[in-house]
């Protein structure tokens, strides 16, 4: 090698050394995890949304959207703190050092935050986020690489037949545990629908989680959402063949349906109150330690009542 090209070479590691770039990289050494649909070679910076940041607030808790990096670092520090220390992600090295977590989609989502303005400030000063969404519009993801969903479902069929309408994808979804009442959760969804509206987005969606990689310690809850709630034909996504794991684990008449929903998270009720459906076969994903299956929302199944609760134009919580 030429003096020139190692000094090149020397160069281009040392970039890739930098404290900003270590995510970067160590997705790169991931990928036996989860390989991430989206181009590796994207590197466009990030782009705040161009919407007013304050969607709502009830008391001290105000929800907004991320206007700067350190913004999007507060809620990958909130996600490191549910899913890998209280939770049962696994991490590896580089996401241990950083206490985030981080994957190449935060560059191109819009985070929603829920900022708790009583609480004791950061040593920076600013007031902690105690819940987090992250929320990707279809046609940044298809500028992009695709959705984050379309490594566990195939929704192809599903955009293909609703293709005058616009998605949204919902993910990264969590509270602090004593944030984990009525009032963060309906001021998360008073955010998202500000968003839906202000986008005029059409249908919403995303991956949610069971607890444990055993579907058949999942059964129950698992058949109870195969009979019960699976979204019909018109809206209906499956899990890619090579990775499906089928629901239908229990005969409908065998089912105890007040039992399944006392199984059920309480995100995956919620989303079920809402009038969300549900695709067909769950994937088991081993880093999160979770059994996940396919949210899928149009807006015009959104139950009518929670539409006046937030105002059609989501206008009950604004700030």
């Amino acid at each position: 090698m030429q003096n020139g090209e190692l000094a090149r070479s020397t160069q281009r590691l040392i970039e890739m050394l930098r404290p900003e770039k270590v995510g970067t990289a160590a997705q790169t050494a991931m990928t036996w995890f989860k390989p991430l649909p989206i181009s590796s070679t994207v590197v466009k910076p990030i782009r705040f949304p161009e919407f007013p940041a304050t969607l709502g607030r009830i008391g001290s808790l105000e929800v907004r959207l991320a206007q700067e990096k350190r913004d999007v670092k507060r809620a990958q520090k909130l996600r490191y703190r549910v899913f890998y220390q209280d939770g049962t992600a696994i991490a590896d090295a580089t996401t241990m050092l950083a206490r985030r977590d981080k994957d190449a989609f935060d560059r191109i989502c819009d985070h929603l935050l829920v900022i708790d303005h009583a609480a004791k400030p950061s040593i920076g000063g600013r007031q902690p986020v105690v819940g987090t969404y992250r929320l990707l519009r279809q046609e940044v993801a298809a500028n992009h690489g695709g959705f984050y969903t379309e490594d566990e479902f195939d929704i192809s069929g599903l955009t293909d037949r609703h293709s005058g309408l616009r998605f949204l994808e919902l993910g990264r979804s969590c509270v602090l545990p004593r944030y984990r009442n009525k009032r963060t959760v309906e001021l998360l969804w008073h955010g998202i629908w500000s968003y839906v509206r202000q986008h005029r987005l059409d249908v919403m969606i995303g991956c949610a989680s069971f607890e444990g990689t055993d579907p058949d310690r999942l059964a129950l809850p698992l058949s109870f959402l195969h009979h019960y709630a699976q979204a019909p034909e018109a809206w209906r996504a499956a899990a890619h063949g090579s990775r499906r794991v089928e629901m239908n684990r229990m005969a409908k008449e065998a089912i105890n349906p007040k039992a399944a929903l006392h199984e059920l998270p309480p995100l995956i009720k919620g989303y079920l109150r809402l009038g969300a459906y549900i695709g067909d076969g769950a994937v088991v994903d081993h880093q999160f330690g979770t059994t996940d299956v396919l949210i899928v929302m149009p807006v015009s199944a959104i139950n009518a009542r929670y539409i006046e609760h937030f105002g059609g134009d989501a206008s009950r919580h604004a700030a």
